[in-house]
């Protein structure tokens, strides 16, 4: 474990440590565990994007077709 000093505003400093006490934690604990949620969250962002630019592109529209035509499409 690393230690890391932050630096808050009194009403926040105050808010996470009612926050901590409430949820039986610790705040070190409650940040820690946030930190970790977000990281996770942008690596599984960062996986699921180079799984999706992985993948081969296909046609949108079958062999020998025609795309629809644009009035048809956006006919009013």
């Amino acid at each position: 474990m690393k230690n890391v000093t932050i630096t808050v505003d009194e009403e926040t400093a105050r808010w996470a440590k009612v926050w901590a006490a409430r949820n039986d934690t610790s705040l070190s604990r409650m940040l820690g565990d946030e930190l970790r949620r977000k990281m996770e969250r942008e690596r599984g962002y960062e996986r699921a994007q180079a799984r999706f630019f992985a993948k081969s592109s296909r046609n949108l529209k079958e062999p020998d077709s025609r795309y629809p035509a644009r009035e048809n499409l956006y006919e009013r």
